[in-house]
């Protein structure tokens, strides 16, 4: 009979046997801890449920958390008897003082209170019966946020452009960057404001700056944790400076606005009921201002408290306060400056209430 060979799993947890040979399978198996010539050998449980490590799908692809962050596995495994389980960390023991392992009948927790940069690596699994084992890896990345770029730089101003240039970070918080903020401030108000945001390479050209004012900038780096705390600035001041102007002076001949009183809208005829307030109204145009006078049948009404008159733009208004049978007539709006006179004529009929 051929001796039984190990078979392993493509992908995921792996299960590994030891061989075994045709006569260790008849013979009873005895405990490491008896004496070649005890009479009665001790027979070790058999296995009746292979080992197996049930790996969360979450945790097939690169676990991370950010720095101080908890860290807690709960890894689901079978076995019967219950198998050993034990923890590895980069292919070497864990640190006690920092990771904690509570294992159970049917699942093993890894446990990290505040994680720290140096946590990060290969967790491997391995649970063992008997002669079978599974082994399962996990990786944790542990990350924060970058650091400064080192140094930032002024390299060119010319028109309303200036171009910046800065160097990469020393450090990345354990992650690949995203990108740089770029953002510029002016002098006269001090206010931050965003240029670029994940923007890949380290120089940039800046447009739209405005003439006449003095600009810094400053830039930052950011990973999946976020932007760096801090930002350097540029130590010289992009000034946008303003185009030399010559102004030719010609002669300028001043208009003279002078004119004679003009009306644009003439007043209208309109009939009105007794007791109830009437307005008529009338636009004029003149310069110098117009003196306005109203007349009644060719009767001047000014000073009259039954009227109101008001001037206010070059619109005349007139309100006649509750007619009465007497007040119907022909209404004459006049407007006199020193350039001439106009006038407009309307009918004003009052009735009776039905």
């Amino acid at each position: 009979m051929e001796a039984a060979t190990a078979l392993q799993v493509a992908s995921g947890p792996t299960l590994k046997v030891k061989e075994v040979s045709p006569g260790d399978a008849e013979e009873p198996q005895t405990s490491p801890r008896q004496g070649a010539g005890s009479p009665i050998p001790q027979l070790l449980s058999p296995v009746e449920e292979h080992p197996k490590i049930c790996l969360p799908r979450a945790l097939r692809q690169t676990y991370i958390r950010k720095v101080g962050d908890t860290v807690k596995l709960l890894i689901p495994f079978q076995g019967k008897p219950k198998p050993q389980a034990t923890w590895t960390h980069n292919g070497g023991a864990l640190d006690a003082s920092r990771v904690s392992v509570r294992n159970g009948e049917r699942d093993s927790i890894l446990f990290i209170r505040e994680a720290q940069r140096a946590d990060s690596g290969h967790y491997q699994l391995r649970v063992q019966l008997g002669g079978l084992e599974a082994t399962a890896t996990i990786d944790i990345l542990v990350i924060e946020r970058p650091g400064p770029p080192q140094s930032i730089k002024l390299v060119d101003v010319w028109g309303s452009n200036a171009i910046v240039e800065w160097t990469p970070p020393r450090d990345t918080g354990n992650a690949a960057l995203l990108g740089y903020m770029l953002q510029k401030a002016d002098t006269k108000y001090g206010l931050w404001f965003t240029v670029l945001e994940r923007y890949h390479h380290t120089s940039c050209t800046v447009s739209g700056l405005i003439v006449g004012n003095s600009y810094a900038f400053r830039v930052f780096a950011e990973n999946q944790c976020g932007l760096s705390e801090t930002a350097p600035i540029t130590a010289d001041l992009a000034h946008i400076q303003k185009a030399a102007t010559v102004y030719k002076t010609t002669g300028f001949a001043e208009r003279d606005f002078s004119e004679a009183p003009k009306f644009t809208q003439p007043l209208a005829d309109c009939t009105t009921v007794t007791g109830y307030d009437t307005q008529l109204y009338c636009c004029v145009r003149a310069f110098p201002k117009p003196k306005i006078i109203w007349l009644k049948n060719k009767m001047d009404i000014q000073g009259n408290p039954k009227y109101r008159a008001l001037t206010c733009l070059g619109i005349c208004s007139l309100e006649i306060r509750k007619p009465g049978p007497f007040d119907g007539g022909i209404y004459t709006c006049k407007a006199v400056n020193t350039l001439g006179e106009a006038s407009v004529d309307c009918r004003v009929d009052v009735k009776a209430p039905e």
